[in-house]
């Protein structure tokens, strides 16, 4: 049995309580709780995503819309770290393309996936407004600008060996 499929934690449930109460519509605690069950697990299962919707009496059709709106919510799993490549105009032209092909290549998987060691996901984000800095992208919670093939290698060596 995976995670995924267990109850919320009774900790977390009464803390998603407790945002809910703070909210003039339950429903306003919506983002915080699913951050909260994604910080714990590291992404939003149906199960959970079920639970959530129950304790902020809103129907999961409605919370899912929500958490597939943001895109820093993960309705599947995603690998220990994250890498969002920026696709705007700006990263475009100083070479997001050649950027991302390397990149999938020395991790082996495409946009949206999932490296075999479950090490590295990839995925693509509209502009992180760092374009002065171009191509750039967020690795975990750090922002990484002018990045190079080179400097990636050395950002996915590290990736790699840190937990």
């Amino acid at each position: 049995m995976s995670t995924a499929d267990l109850s919320l934690p009774a900790p977390i449930r009464a803390e998603i309580l407790t945002l809910a109460m703070q909210e003039l519509h339950p429903r306003g605690a919506s983002v915080a709780a699913l951050r909260l069950v994604q910080a714990h697990f590291g992404w939003i299962s149906t199960v959970h995503l079920h639970e959530v919707a129950d304790l902020l009496s809103m129907s999961a059709d409605d919370l899912d819309g929500i958490a597939t709106y943001f895109n820093l919510l993960f309705r599947r799993p995603v690998g220990r770290h994250i890498i969002m490549l920026c696709d705007s105009v700006s990263c475009w032209i100083m070479g997001r393309e050649p950027l991302c092909a390397h990149l999938c290549r020395k991790l082996d998987i495409k946009p949206g996936e999932t490296t075999a060691d479950n090490a590295i996901t990839l995925l693509p984000t509209v502009c992180i407004g760092h374009c002065n800095h171009a191509p750039a992208m967020l690795v975990d919670n750090t922002l990484h600008g002018d990045v190079t093939p080179e400097s990636l290698d050395q950002l996915i060596n590290t990736l790699r060996n840190t937990p």
